[in-house]
């Protein structure tokens, strides 16, 4: 390379050329200065990320990536063991208890029993797609990640995304899971990491104030479900779950799904979710989301429309994980046997396995 060819001065201390001007040593020196800082620029902008991301005590998505570049794309950092005691302070800061998820996620919701929403002639309820949800986790450098999904109204939105930036609340999706429907629902994922569990909570709680999210309520007994629900799980080869009035049936990616270099714990940003909400005479309305990589999603939504299941949003929930996934929501009212066995076919196109 030209800027690599340096003249031998040990002959002439002057530093002069043959033709005693001295311009070629200016050169070489020049050329020496933009090397050094061009070498230079990378460690700088990344001592001032870190110095931005200290000041704060939170990064984002995206910040926990560059973390993770920073410190070598083989460095793993595994979620920890925790119990509800250990997240008291998230508790009081979200104003409701929550509960274990597999024994590392704390996870709490908030569902939008405020809301009357109605879709394709169907009253949806909170437990079918009116939830907002949002998990933490420990990690063994002691941090914390936070992910969530929020259900905001249109006229909430825009509030509720300011509160979130203000307080260094990240959104990584924004987007719909049902089609035509009043009143509008938005839902937007939201990420954050940092070393303070509590202020992390409290900067999630400063967007859901922003909305009508009515304070948490006392549980209620379970209905039954009038759905053929053993003849649905014989169909997806998994037993679901009744909760709130919704039969739901999970599928967990088989990999291990990386953010940054943080490993997120099986099934959290990675689960396909099957939601049935009982309409009589065994009918019900299905809403929910397959989790896939990029090759998958073709067969995935040729099998869903084959089932005749329509289609509602193809999108990503996340910013950096590895591998990268793919989200489909869809909707479908039927028989609930039916539908079951129309989903079938797409979980059999995805690397899934049943909840445990």
């Amino acid at each position: 390379m030209t800027g690599d060819r340096q003249q031998d001065t040990s002959k002439n201390p002057g530093g002069k050329t043959d033709g005693g001007t001295g311009a070629g040593a200016r050169a070489v020196t020049s050329r020496r200065r933009v090397l050094a800082a061009a070498a230079l620029a990378p460690v700088l902008t990344a001592a001032g990320t870190a110095g931005t991301a200290k000041a704060t005590g939170t990064t984002g998505a995206a910040g926990a990536a560059r973390t993770g570049t920073a410190t070598g794309h083989d460095e793993r950092i595994e979620p920890v063991r925790t119990t509800p005691a250990d997240w008291a302070g998230v508790a009081r800061a979200l104003g409701r208890p929550g509960s274990m998820l597999r024994d590392t996620a704390y996870h709490t919701s908030f569902p939008r029993q405020d809301l009357r929403v109605v879709s394709g002639g169907v009253v949806v309820t909170p437990g079918l797609a009116l939830g907002t949800h949002v998990a933490f986790i420990r990690y063994a450098d002691g941090s914390t990640m936070m992910m969530g999904d929020v259900a905001v109204t249109e006229k909430e939105l825009q509030r509720v995304t300011d509160a979130w930036q203000e307080h260094g609340i990240e959104q990584t999706a924004l987007h719909k899971h049902l089609l035509s429907h009043t009143p509008d629902i938005w839902w937007a994922h939201v990420h954050a990491h940092g070393h303070d569990a509590s202020a992390l909570a409290r900067g999630l709680r400063a967007g859901i104030d922003r909305t009508a999210t009515p304070p948490a309520r006392p549980p209620r007994p379970q209905p039954p479900i009038d759905l053929d629900t053993a003849a649905m799980d014989a169909a997806m080869g998994t037993k679901g779950t009744a909760n709130d009035g919704i039969y739901k049936i999970l599928f967990l990616r088989r990999e291990t799904v990386m953010d940054g270099h943080l490993v997120l714990p099986p099934g959290l940003g990675s689960t396909s979710a099957f939601s049935f909400q009982p309409l009589g005479g065994g009918r019900a309305a299905l809403s929910g989301d397959c989790a896939m990589i990029a090759d998958e999603v073709p067969q995935v939504l040729r099998a869903l429309r084959r089932g005749g299941i329509e289609l509602v949003e193809l999108h990503n929930h996340h910013l950096s994980e590895n591998p990268r996934l793919f989200f489909i929501h869809f909707w479908a009212v039927g028989d609930g046997v039916e539908l079951a066995r129309a989903l079938r076919p797409a979980v059999d196109a995805t690397n899934v396995v049943p909840t445990t």
